[in-house]
């Protein structure tokens, strides 16, 4: 007798829902998935978007270490966007009801194939089609955003793209935060000094491959008379074609710089325990490049 209540209870508890140690919503649901890699090896920190019929992100996150995720929704249809490093981006549509789970099970992303890269020889940044962002944080409260109007560059592409170089320069005179009066404090001597240190260059011969379209330059950036090793954590867009016919080469990259590397510090504020830019800049470039002709 006891025998058979045992089992019977163990058979009820391999038949619970999922949701059973869930508490939802009377109008919501539970979204979930396990993400997988070609050989059914957990993809953990798959980053995973879900949006509402009018495009609207609802909620975003990312995967657990056995590649999986479950997300409480309000009852209704979604989009799914799964994206990881090195692999296919995955997108499928679900239902979610109330009260109950909407299990997408196991979804297997696929390599992705590279983009073609550019040609070997020179080709120059086209800066039209081209800008150097960057943002940090105002006495500790609100960002700045700037750019840099002024700047050119060319890359060599070698045959084996490891041995790549590339060389850019930026007027330092050219950053623009749409605030003339902190543009002018940016440009002197408490910052920038472009006075002395006219522009920013970035010189770099170390291209390594990441995986898929990633790619980390590594290089000497010299800002404020002071040269320092700054790797760009790039990500590679591809080949296109200009209205003009021209063949481009496209790519986005981000790095993050520290005031202090470069002796870059507003002293009369810093004096009396006022931090007024904080101490990490992050600079984000969107770059194409042509051939030169």
């Amino acid at each position: 007798m006891f025998g058979r209540w045992l089992g019977n209870r163990t058979n009820r508890m391999q038949r619970a829902s999922p949701l059973a140690a869930v508490q939802t919503p009377p109008d919501a649901g539970v979204l979930s998935c396990r993400v997988l890699d070609p050989v059914n090896e957990p993809v953990a920190c798959a980053e995973f978007a879900v949006s509402d019929t009018t495009g609207r992100k609802v909620v975003a996150g990312g995967t657990d270490p056995y590649g999986s995720f479950m997300t409480m929704l309000p009852a209704g249809e979604y989009r799914l966007a799964v994206s990881a490093e090195g692999y296919a981006p995955y997108r499928a549509t679900a239902l979610v009801g109330e009260s109950s789970l909407a299990s997408l099970g196991d979804v297997t992303l696929q390599v992705a194939h590279p983009p073609e890269p550019p040609a070997a020889g020179d080709w120059d940044i086209e800066a039209a089609h081209s800008s150097i962002a960057f943002t940090a944080r105002h006495i500790g409260l609100a960002r700045i955003h700037g750019r840099f109007e002024s700047f050119a560059g060319a890359v060599r592409i070698a045959e084996r793209m490891e041995q790549s170089a590339m060389h850019v320069v930026i007027d330092a005179a050219s950053l623009d935060t749409g605030v003339r009066s902190r543009d002018d404090h940016l440009r002197s001597a408490d910052f920038l000094d472009v006075r002395r240190f006219p522009t920013l260059e970035f010189y770099s011969d170390r291209f390594v491959h990441k995986g898929g379209s990633r790619w980390a330059v590594t290089g000497a950036l010299s800002l404020h008379g002071v040269t320092r090793t700054v790797t760009l954590d790039t990500e590679y867009l591809g080949l296109g074609t200009g209205m003009d016919g021209e063949v481009r080469a496209a790519c986005r990259v981000t790095t993050e710089l520290h005031r202090d590397d470069f002796t870059i510090s507003w002293q009369s504020m810093l004096a009396r325990g006022i931090a007024a830019i904080g101490p990490s800049i992050r600079v984000d470039l969107d770059v194409q490049i042509v051939p030169r002709g």
